[in-house]
This record gives C-alpha cells, structure tokens and sequence, in this order.
C-alpha cells in the first residue's frame, strides 16, 4: 500500500498544521473548562496533555499518510486532536468547537453514532478501541468473500489504531494480538503513543524492548520510533553513544523529571555517575541553552519525518505495531508533569502558549487561508479523504414463522440449530447473511449441523484432512464462502467481532446478521466491550447456552444466576428467554429481523439444555391463533393455561415453565385455579408497563392480553435467574406476590435436588401460592 502523493518538500506547512491542531485542541479544552458558563462548578476535563502528546502522531498521519479506504480507532483522550483535524479539513462546523463535553455537542470520546464529524470507531473504554481495527478488518473481509461484495475504495486499506501505552495493561489488548487469525492481517497498523505516564504516575517500567518482543512473538512487525532528527545528530558526534545509552538505560521517571528541568539543571542531571558521564558532559557542553532543552524533548514520536520514515517501512503482509516515543503535554508548559493527565492550563499559561504558537485567544478558531501552503495541504488533505456516501442495502426479509410446530422432547439449545437449517432452507437469501460465532463451543452448542452446511469461514480455502474419517460429526471445512468464525476461549474477542460484523450495515453498505454463541455463564465476561459495540451501532445476537442453575452437574462453578437481568436493563437491546422449542424460533427469526438497519436493535437469547415435552406448548393448530400466540412471544409474553376464574396467576420463563405447569395441576387438585403465564421478555414487558405509565413511548398492549386487570389474582413468578427480575410484574395490577429464583451460589446435584435447594421445584411454588390466597 502506497502512501499518498503529498508534496514532502512543504515541511514548514506541516509544521504549522502540527501547531494549529495543538492550538485548537488545547483551546477546546479551554473553552470548555474556562470560558463556558458552568452553574454546577463541576470540572469539565478534556485531557490536554493527552492531547498533546498525539498531536504530532495523527498530523503526520491524516496530512501525509491516510487514503479514503482507511479507518483509524483514536485513542480516547485524544478525541480534541479529531476534532481539530477535522474542523481544518471542512468536516466540523465551527459551532461545535465550544461544545466540547456539552449536551449534545462534541463527545467527551470518539463516538461513531453521537458525534457530528466523522469518527471511525467509538473509543472510549480503555483497549476495547484499540482492537476495533482488527475485527473491523475481518468484517470487511467477510464482506468482501461472503458476499462477493466489491467495496473497491470505500473497503480497502489499512486499519489503524492510536493507542496509549497504558492501554496495553488491558488483557483483552493481548487476547485480540495473540490471536491465531490476526497475524494474516496485513492491514492492521497500531501505533503506540509511548509518555510512559498513566493518569495517576510516571510508569517506572514501562519497556519498549519487552513490548517489542511480545508484538514480535505474535508474528508482528515491529518498527520503533525513539528519537528525533537533532537527538541523532547528537548520537553521531564523540559522546553521543554514550548519551544514548544513557536516555535509554534510565529510568522513566528520572527521564520524565529532566524534562522539567532548566538547561543547567539538564547540564547536572543527564551526565549521570556512569565511567562516560564525562564524555557525555563534553558533548553537551558545547550546546547552548536552548538546543540542550530541544535535545532532551527530541523524541521520535514528535518528529514529523522520522514519522513518515516509519510508516514508509510498513510491511503489508503482516500486522505492524509503531511505537512512537512520545512526552506527555508535549509543547505545553505541563510537558513531564508527573500528575498532568488531568491538569488544565490557567488563564495566564493559555495566553503564554497562544503567543508562542502565534496565536489570537480572543479569535481562537480561524482556519488557514485558503491560498496558503498549509491551506492547500488541507484542502488537498480533505479531498483525497472524502469517501463515497454509502447506500444502505434494505435487509433481505426474514420470514416471521417457518410453520414447524415440534413435537417430543428437546430443548431450547438444540432448537437454535434447527431454526438456522430451517432458515438456509426457507429464506436462502436471508440466511446467506447469517454469519455465527463461538468461542470453541461449536459443537456442544448444537451449531455441528449448521456448521456442517455453511462451513467455516477463512480467507483461503483450507483442506480438511478429516473429511474422509466416518467416526468425524463435525466437519471443519474453512472457505471464504464458509458463515461460521471461531476465535478460541477469549469471549471479549468474540463480541468485539460480532460487533463489527453488525456494523458493516452502516460501514460498507452491507448488512449482516452476526450471531454468538458461548457459555451463559460466560456472558457478564463478555458484558462490558458487548455493550460498548451496541453503543458504537454494532448489531448482533448473543445467544447464552446452557444458562442457569439448570445445568445441574457443573455447580457453583458454571452458573448465571444474574443474566436474565442484564438482558432486562441493556439498552439497545432485546433479551428473550424461551422456554420451548417453537419459542426459540419466533424470538430468533425476531431478533434477525432487526439487524441490519438504521433503526435496528442487538438480542440477547438465554437458553437452555433442559428436555422439555414440547406438547406443554400447546401450539394452537388454528393459523389466526398461532400468529396470535407468536405475536405475543415476541411481545414478551403469553397465557399457557387459562382458567375461568383464577385464584392465582404462575409466572414461568425459560427452563422453569414445566415446574410451573406442574405445581399449577398440583394447586387444581387443591381447588385453587391457576392462571399460568410464560413470560418471554421481561424487558419487552417492562417496556410496556413504562409506556403505560407515561414514561416510555411504545405499545402496551400485550399487558392487556396476558394481564388484564379483569383478570387480577396474587402472583407468583419463578425463574433459573436473580427473583427481581420479573417481581416488578406484580405491579401491572398492584397484586400481592411471590418472587422465587436463583439468589446464592449452587452446587453440584440432580436437576431436582438442585432446584430444591433454590426453591424452583414445584414444592416451592405451590408454596408460595397457597402462602398468597390462604
């Protein structure tokens, strides 16, 4: 990949860019923070010095590096410097400039759905940005094969990330870097802004040979950027290897202190005690004051050539990691400061830093002239940028009811398979854009027949070497048509895939429809970079099996007592628990159908390995009643037995609808009537309980149709989940009420011993019934 045809003979040009976007950064955070009415007096904050340490870094890149095709994830901290840069290239009205951290101005962090210029991918959530650019890159990938989609410049190119060092103390970093699959990106660009500070502290050992070795054994090329062009003209002179080894041997916060120091400070402080001290004492002896303090800030990453060298040695065929030395508030008169991260320029510093950048604060926005050289680099800068407006493709329709109506026993887990064979069945062109996701639990998720079908995605085509072996079920056939990924045991990786499977939609175009498939127990694992790719416009299903208590055997260690309240309180999402198999279908094809468009929500399916008889369903046979009943599934809940004059109303979900069936028959034999409800969603539900409320918008109709007031009795509500997850439902009708669930770690026994320890068995909810209507 080449880099763009920019005119390198203007180094004073990119020299004032570099200048104007410290400025306009800098004076973001200013405004924001010192001129901006501020009724509550709470700080604002905005990072300068985080800022400024990136300047140099994303000028050199955006003004001599990047092509339309490219995406770049920018760190967070550094959201003012995007700005910046995009307000000089004509992206961002000048109004938005004083709105930084205002309701409904610019994001305190790079946000893809909420802020007004472009961003390519929301950061925000420490690691979670930096490795964006990798499943962004087998996204695009996807498309492009899968699909046969030519993106042409609108999907090329390179995949950069800015990322602070410390981010690199987050796990999931290292989960996405060592991956198997990542070392066959070639697109993947990292460059690390190496101030070796965190918010609290200089970093004492913060290595760039370790880090360097730990890309390098991942199969990265690792190119390090660590002085400038006056630091090694230095080198080369007699002492300079010495001073050299010195600012490399010593430690960072030793570093970070001569970078507040006065040129004579410098002069007594760098020698060091060392046998070359003196040699190094006679080097800078002949340097006056101002080149000694220019020398000692003379880091690569804040050399806008030794920049551009490094990115002219990018090799495509491998992931590259750049790391940049860099000093933290670099050109502001906190630069070193140990405790800047937070800190914000006085009044008196601000004025000091607009006369050396030669700068107006009374006019702090002005853009260039348009017929200056810097000007020109911008105009230019803005046109090789721009890219195609993309046309979203209208999904394909998903059918509402393939028309199956299981019989015998089986479970919700095994029904997921079925329903996505059924689909590549009756809508080709829908399931075509199902692509599914699991991190090594294809098989004992029940996805071994759809993976059978469609087989396992790989750019190349793989040879099998088991597919003549009779004894082989699963058959692991990897082709770039194949829709099914697996990324090994690290759920974070996963969802930050699915997540950028769900955007292709508004990135390229083209909608897909990404579903996951782990471990419940591993979903609050998996939570928190989940949530963030919904908030980044990432759309997708996550299906947790096998969930709860239920699954008996494994105990305390593998439960998820708490997850059908996640799916309750996510937003942008719809969580479903079905509890039989006919259930599964509807909430699925439910979920497909809302991926892949503007107005589009993510899913949470919760399911189970739990045999149930499916014919407690008692599917209606008639077509209007059936779609009746598949109407209110996907509202969130429906009737499953209805008496005339109900003394008590059973409220089952998932796993559990049999237990409430039972105690049910049980309380009948008692000469108490019993409503029996499943619930489905209890989000959806409590959705329409706030509508009806006048504190949401949306339909309340489905609390007509399964709890009318007319209807009324006390209620109890069992599920393998946290009690309060459906106790609100007492309140549609102001009834008395029995929450039963999970509420304490389990342990290992019999499905029956283990409900009975929880209080699900039937015993409990007859209970608990007749505790309510004696």
């Amino acid at each position: 990949m080449n880099s763009p045809n920019i005119d390198q003979n203007a180094p004073e040009s990119l020299a004032e860019i570099e200048k104007r976007v410290l400025w306009l950064s800098t004076a973001m955070i200013h405004h924001a923070n010192r001129v901006r009415p501020n009724p509550s007096g709470l700080k604002v904050g905005g990072h300068q010095a985080s800022c400024a340490s990136m300047v140099s870094i994303m000028t050199s890149l955006w003004f001599g590096q990047l092509r339309s095709g490219d995406r770049v994830s920018v760190k967070p901290h550094a959201a003012p410097v995007l700005h910046g840069i995009n307000y000089l290239l004509g992206e961002l009205d000048e109004s938005y400039l004083t709105t930084l951290r205002e309701f409904g101005g610019l994001q305190s962090y790079p946000s893809r759905s909420k802020d007004p210029d472009p961003v390519d991918y929301s950061t925000g959530s420490v690691g979670i940005g930096a490795t964006a650019p990798i499943w962004g890159a087998i996204a695009r990938r996807y498309v492009d094969a899968s699909l046969d989609a030519s993106l042409g410049g609108a999907g090329t190119g390179r995949q950069y990330s800015l990322v602070g060092d410390a981010e690199l103390d987050e796990g999931a970093v290292w989960e996405a870097v060592l991956d198997h699959s990542v070392a066959e990106l070639g697109e993947i660009v990292w460059i690390v802004d190496l101030n070796r500070q965190s918010l609290d502290r200089v970093v004492p050992n913060i290595a760039a040979t370790r880090l360097e070795r730990m890309f390098s054994g991942a199969g990265w090329q690792v190119i390090t950027v660590k002085f400038g062009a006056l630091l090694e003209s230095l080198f080369t002179r007699p002492g300079g290897t010495a001073l050299r080894e010195r600012i490399l041997d010593m430690p960072n916060p030793e570093y970070q202190r001569l970078l507040r120091c006065t040129a004579d400070e410098v002069r007594l402080r760098l020698p060091g005690d060392a046998a070359d001290a003196d040699a190094i004492t006679a080097l800078i002896d002949d340097l006056d004051d101002v080149t000694v303090l220019e020398a000692i800030r003379n880091l690569g990453g804040h050399d806008l050539d030794a920049l551009r060298e490094a990115y002219a040695q990018i090799d495509d065929t491998r992931p590259t990691v750049i790391i940049a030395y860099t000093i933290k508030g670099r050109g502001l008169p906190t630069q070193g400061h140990p405790q800047n991260h937070s800190s914000l320029l006085t009044a008196e510093q601000y004025e000091h830093l607009a006369s050396e950048l030669g700068m107006d604060p009374s006019k702090p926005w002005e853009r260039f002239e348009t017929d200056s050289p810097s000007g020109r680099i911008c105009a230019e800068t803005a046109g090789r940028l721009t890219r195609p407006k993309v046309e979203h493709l209208v999904p394909p329709a998903v059918p509402k009811d393939i028309g199956r109506t299981p019989s015998g026993t089986s479970t919700t887990q095994a029904a997921l398979g079925r329903v996505l064979l059924d689909l590549s069945r009756e809508a080709p062109d829908a399931a075509k854009r199902v692509v599914t996701l699991s991190p090594d639990v294809s098989s004992t998720t029940n996805l071994a027949g759809w993976l059978n079908k469609v087989g396992v995605w790989s750019p190349d085509e793989r040879h099998n070497w088991f597919a003549d072996d009779a004894e082989t079920i699963m058959h692991w056939r990897e082709k770039p048509t194949g829709q099914h990924m697996e990324l090994g045991i690290a759920e974070t990786n996963l969802v930050g895939l699915m997540g950028e499977l769900g955007a292709t939609w508004s990135r390229w175009g083209q909608p897909l429809f990404p579903i996951g498939v782990m471990y419940d127990p591993f979903i609050e694992r998996a939570l928190e970079p989940w949530s963030y790719g919904i908030y980044a416009g990432g759309q997708s299903i996550m299906v947790g099996t096998p969930s709860g208590v239920t699954l008996a055997a494994e105990g305390g260690a593998h439960q998820s007592i708490k997850t059908p309240s996640i799916g309750l309180e996510q937003p942008g999402c719809v969580s479903f628990e079905p509890a039989f198999a006919v259930d599964v279908e509807w909430t699925l094809l439910d979920s497909i159908g809302r991926l892949g468009r503007p107005d589009g929500s993510s899913s949470y399916l919760r399911l189970s390995t739990r045999p149930v008889d499916q014919a407690l369903a008692a599917v209606p046979t008639d077509p209007a009643a059936r779609e009746r009943r598949r109407r209110q599934v996907v509202a969130g809940a429906y009737t499953l037995r209805h008496n005339p004059d109900p003394a008590v109303t059973l409220v089952g979900m998932g796993a559990t609808v049999t237990e409430t069936l039972v105690a049910a028959e049980r309380l009948g034999e008692q000469g108490i009537s019993a409503d029996v409800v499943c619930v489905t969603s209890p989000g959806l539900l409590f959705e329409a309980l706030q509508s009806r409320r006048g504190l949401a918008d949306g339909p309340s109709w489905i609390l007509d149709q399964v709890f009318p007031s007319s209807r009324s009795a006390p209620m109890v509500t069992v599920l393998d989940g946290h009690p309060h997850t459906l106790a609100f439902l007492t309140g549609i009708n102001n009834v008395p009420g029995a929450a039963l669930g999970v509420s304490r770690f389990g342990q290992v026994g019999s499905l029956e011993d283990v409900y009975r320890y929880h209080g699900l068995d039937s015993d409990s909810i007859v209970r608990a019934a007749l505790d309510l209507t004696s």
